[in-house]
């Protein structure tokens, strides 16, 4: 008697291969509890997970940021401001050796000949040389003209002084006073001094000849320098 053998259908011995493989997966998967489990991670592998997630914050947060700034203004705001301080005007001071000194408007950029023309030019004894006629003006400038000066002025100054000197009193000048006049050392003097003490006060520049030491000559020298 011959045994018949079953044969499995080849379809439902791959199902079967493939259910087996599955289960020997999840198997480890599963706790005791009977629960899905998550693969353990190493605790250098959070470090490195925290770290990276700390890093795609803070470029997210500078690029929100870079987006947020406000724009700053526009450059037309410095233009108007220069053209306006353009077009303001100076007061200039104009003095000295001019026919109408005054302060006078004139408009920015211009010259100190400019000036010179607003208070109607220089004076005849205007002396230009010092002054440069094609410098620019500023705000609250002067612009002084001085006058010539003549040669013969300090001749005159000089021989002014000399006579405006006062003449030393005979009667009252030291014997230091009298030690300065031209011819008169400090003997001389001490001499003129014991005369006035012994005689009496001066009554004439004449009476300096009767003092010892002191001649024609020097007489003629001290007359016009020295009063009784």
């Amino acid at each position: 008697m011959s045994t018949s053998r079953s044969v499995e259908p080849p379809v439902r011995r791959f199902r079967t291969g493939a259910r087996r493989r599955a289960w020997a997966v999840r198997e480890p998967l599963r706790s005791e509890s009977g629960s899905l489990q998550l693969p353990e991670i190493s605790r250098a592998q959070a470090i490195v997970l925290c770290v990276l997630v700390l890093v795609v914050l803070v470029v997210t947060g500078k690029v929100l940021g870079a987006r947020q700034q406000p724009t700053q203004p526009p450059a037309r705001a410095k233009l108007v401001g220069a053209r306006s301080a353009a077009g303001s005007q100076l007061l200039v001071d104009v003095s000295g050796a001019v026919r109408r000194p005054g302060v006078y408007k004139l408009a920015a950029g211009s010259r100190i000949n400019d000036a010179l023309l607003m208070a109607g030019g220089e004076t005849e004894k205007a002396d230009l040389t010092p002054v440069n006629r094609a410098a620019p003006l500023t705000d609250g400038q002067q612009v002084l003209v001085p006058e010539k000066v003549s040669a013969e002025a300090p001749a005159a100054a000089s021989s002014g002084g000399a006579a405006a000197a006062a003449p030393i009193h005979l009667n009252s000048a030291t014997v230091e006073q009298l030690d300065e006049l031209p011819g008169v050392g400090p003997a001389t003097a001490q001499r003129i001094v014991d005369y006035r003490t012994t005689n009496g006060p001066f009554k004439t520049v004449d009476e300096l000849d009767s003092v010892s030491g002191i001649g024609p000559a020097k007489l003629a020298a001290l007359r016009d320098l020295v009063v009784p």
